[in-house]
């Protein structure tokens, strides 16, 4: 078939694409129109994903070993709304506190060979398909009901939905890669996924990929456009670009089979060190989803999201980012030039050609948005600028440039772990968007980063360049909350006064000889949960914020953080905690698991512990009563229950109506901790007396907080 032929068939077959919206207008009641149709389009789309699971064994069944299996995916989208509004104080109840617990956190694999051997009880498919109505009905009528004033902003009620939004269409993708890894005989085709229909099938008829000058100078990296976005997008970033040259084409298949009959799967020379672990782990000889022997590249076939076909030729290559750095280190050495993958900055200054952005393009300029497949196509059906093609769309492209804030950074505290955990050195960005990237994802601001051995719908273009990302080694820690607790939980003592983990810990241990296992819930960056594992088998520390469990992952691994302090205005000091001169090492950290996880929506596998620790948690929960009587149920009988906390009750984290105390009843003053004699009176006895716990937290050099906690010693009865 023709090129032109096959797109005026795409436009036919597929419905008109949707694009993300602007976050300001004229009118608040067209923009709330516009919301909740694009909220209908995002669910539906999502859903008829799902459809191409033709058995339900794919439902259930890891793709890869790495990720959750489909079912989570297919409720966590969902799930999503539901959490986020309710942590938003934009509903005050749950629709499904089971199904909610269950698909809520995914997976950010560790490395390429950290398998996932956990078992968990999912819910079924009928389940979820009643759930997803619940939450369809739910948030329908939120959107017609909802705060909303123009521009829509960080702090507008519509940015969290929004924020649902975009996160179902990332979901939409991820998702669509991992359909693309199940057995074939597990998936169908579904006529609102078609595959493009043209392809050359004959290596000699694809065209000869080439360099194309490209103008360097300065530019500014950063969001700027009236258009829903991750916080990782906002700031400014400044480069000063020099001249290079680009390849006018994505990597084709044929232009890959190159390096790969040059046996360059096989030659260390093309491979990082990460690389060659990865290469020999996966047993990989050629790109993951050839299907075939790549020595007999006649017989090879290409394994799409629901079928195979015969080998497109002249289709973009999909690789990994190592797969495709040896790529490029083969093809710098075949050359005599400097060839690498391009950097954020480079792909930018190609992104220029290319005018306009998805909100107001008149006519889609790629194989993107779904405007024309759900497939990879030609890598000279799109051309884009001064003589290259697909600068958007087709496949992503891998880039050389770990992602990382931009000057100006700030965290969105209503999805806190959006980005954080990725500023490690260990994720690379995507650059352009594929074939089914559609919303925030499709727009020329996107930063979305995977880590290296990931497959996603991606590729590569090349550049001859000498441009260098800057180093990322040993970054220190800037986010201010972690930094702090970083600081609290093993920093200097300050005024005299001990360390608060190390001093419940040992307090607990007194109360509980005999170990056994423990749940440090409130765990923040782990201190007392390393404390405790002195004396426990096995200890649980969980913390609602994922950036705090990152950061106690990450000083267990290296036995060493480094961080900044403010000391006054904009001036910081840098510091440096270690382990081994604590006591604490790998005798510890072996009994030690980390997760994260909501207090107030714990999973069944948090039982049967000997002691749990709730420090300075219960003035921080939105339902300090609700947990407190879930709490006994995850104690053995026998085991200890201590609770510590300042009782600084403040409705920014719980409504007036659910504090314990500090508040009249019936005209008289009931404190917290007579509150918490009669909620615990049922199923526990005290059986010390309470105390008061001192704690110092710096803020500033000049500006301490001197706190005093009250610690209570609860024994659940036999």
């Amino acid at each position: 078939m023709r090129p032109a032929d096959a797109l005026r068939t795409a436009e036919q077959a597929l419905p008109p694409p949707t694009r993300t919206l602007r976050l300001d207008g004229p009118s608040v009641l067209a923009k709330r129109q516009e919301i909740l149709t694009y909220f209908h389009q995002t669910f539906d789309l999502y859903e008829r994903l799902f459809d191409c699971i033709a058995d339900e064994r794919g439902y259930f069944t890891k793709a890869i070993p790495l990720r959750h299996p489909l079912i989570f995916y297919f409720g966590h989208t969902a799930a999503f709304f539901v959490n986020k509004l309710l942590a938003d104080g934009q509903i005050g109840e749950r629709i499904d506190p089971v199904i909610e617990a269950q698909v809520a956190i995914g997976v950010d694999e560790m490395s390429w060979d950290d398998l996932d051997e956990r078992n968990y009880d999912w819910p079924t498919v009928a389940a979820l398909r009643a759930y997803r109505a619940r939450v369809r009905e739910l948030v329908s009528r939120h959107i017609l009901s909802m705060p909303l004033s123009l521009p829509i902003t960080w702090e507008s009620p519509a940015w969290v939905i929004l924020m649902g939004i975009e996160h179902e269409r990332i979901h939409l993708e991820t998702s669509s890669v991992l359909i693309r890894q199940l057995p074939l005989d597990w998936v169908q085709d579904q006529p609102h996924w078609p595959v493009c229909p043209t392809a050359r099938t004959d290596r000699a008829t694809v065209p000869a990929n080439r360099l194309v000058p490209v103008a360097g100078g300065e530019l500014v990296l950063g969001k700027r456009d009236a258009t829903y976005g991750w916080d990782n997008e906002y700031g400014t970033q400044r480069v000063s670009l020099a001249p290079f040259e680009a390849s006018a084409m994505l990597v084709s298949n044929a232009e890959y089979l190159e390096f790969v009959a040059a046996g360059g799967y096989a030659d260390d020379r093309w491979w990082s060190e990460e690389g060659r672990g990865w290469r020999s782990f996966a047993r990989a000889a050629a790109p993951t989803f050839w299907v075939g022997d790549p020595d007999r590249p006649e017989g090879l076939k290409l394994r799409l999201m629901t079928r195979e076909v015969p080998m497109p030729w002249d289709w973009p290559v999909e690789v990994n980012a190592l797969e495709a750095a040896a790529f490029c280190r083969w093809k710098a050495d075949v050359t005599g030039r400097p060839v690498q993958l391009p950097g954020e900055a480079e792909w930018v200054a190609l992104r220029r050609q290319v005018p306009g952005d998805q909100p107001d393009w008149e006519t889609t300029p790629g194989n993107i948005n779904l405007a024309h497949w759900a497939s990879a196509c030609p890598v000279d059906l799109f051309p884009q600028g001064d003589g290259l093609f697909d600068i958007v769309g087709n496949v992503w492209q891998w880039t050389s440039t770990p992602i990382s804030g931009y000057a100006g950074f700030a965290v969105h505290p209503r999805y806190d772990d959006f980005s954080t955990p990725t500023f490690d050195g260990k994720h690379d960005l995507i650059k352009g968007g594929s074939f089914i990237s559609t919303g925030n994802e499709a727009l020329a601001s996107s930063r979305y980063a995977f880590r290296r051995h990931f497959f996603q719908h991606a590729g590569l273009r090349y550049v001859v360049s000498s441009y260098k990302e800057p180093a990322l080694e040993n970054p220190y820690e800037t986010d201010e909350q972690v930094c702090q607790y970083l600081h609290f939980h093993y920093g200097a003592e300050h005024f005299g006064v001990p360390n608060f983990p190390r001093a419940l810990a040992e307090i607990a241990l007194a109360h509980c000889p005999n170990g056994g296992r423990a749940l440090d819930i409130g765990c923040a960056v782990g201190r007392a949960s390393l404390e405790l594992a002195r004396g426990f088998e096995h200890v649980d520390g969980v913390d609602f914020s994922a950036r705090f469990i990152d950061a106690a992952l990450q000083l267990i691994a290296q036995d060493s953080y480094r961080y900044t302090l403010p000391v006054e205005g904009e001036l910081v000091d840098y510091h440096e905690v270690r382990l081994a001169p604590l006591g604490l090492g790998a005798d510890q950290a072996a009994r030690v698991q980390f997760s994260q996880g909501d207090a107030l929506n714990l999973k069944p596998k948090y039982t049967g512990y000997d002691l749990v620790l709730a420090a300075n948690l219960i003035d921080r929960l939105r339902e300090p009563a609700r947990f407190l009587a879930d709490i006994g149920n995850r104690i053995k009988p026998g085991g200890v229950l201590v609770l510590t906390s300042p009782y600084t009750w403040l409705e920014t984290f719980t409504p007036r109506a659910n504090w314990l105390g500090g508040v009249r009843q019936n005209g008289e003053s009931v404190t917290t901790y007579r509150a918490l004699q009669l909620a615990l009176a049922a199923d526990f006895e005290e059986i010390a007396a309470p105390q008061d716990v001192p704690f110092v937290i710096r803020e500033t050099a000049r500006k301490h907080q001197h706190t005093l906690a009250q610690l209570t010693v609860w024994r659940r009865r036999g």
